[in-house]
């Protein structure tokens, strides 16, 4: 019962980053997913990929984790660069690109 510490990444589908500062305890799947032969739906018998803990912080992720003797991984979050970036730029006289219109 391996766990995985982790800060979500942000929503794909919006420019936003909210929902991504807090940390994330999930188990590793201990039994293999299988089809069920009657509806096709795929599904397995270990529940705990099912529990999906939150956390303030990667201290209380990993202090929950030491308490509880859970074996854990923690995975860092890579650092986000924002590039600046102007709408005077288009229009820069040496500008890099050439002028499409």
């Amino acid at each position: 019962m391996r766990a995985r510490i982790y800060q979500p990444p942000k929503n794909a589908m919006q420019s936003g980053r909210a929902g991504t500062h807090h940390w994330v305890l999930e188990f590793e799947p201990a039994a293999p997913r299988h089809a069920d032969p009657l509806m096709g739906w795929i599904g397995s018998t270990d529940t705990q990929t099912q529990v999906r803990l939150g956390f303030a912080t990667s201290a209380e992720a990993i202090a929950y984790a030491e308490k509880n003797a859970i074996p854990y991984e923690l995975e860092r979050p890579t650092e986000h660069r924002q590039h600046p970036k102007a709408y005077a730029d288009n229009f820069r006289y040496g500008r890099r690109e050439m002028w499409t219109h």
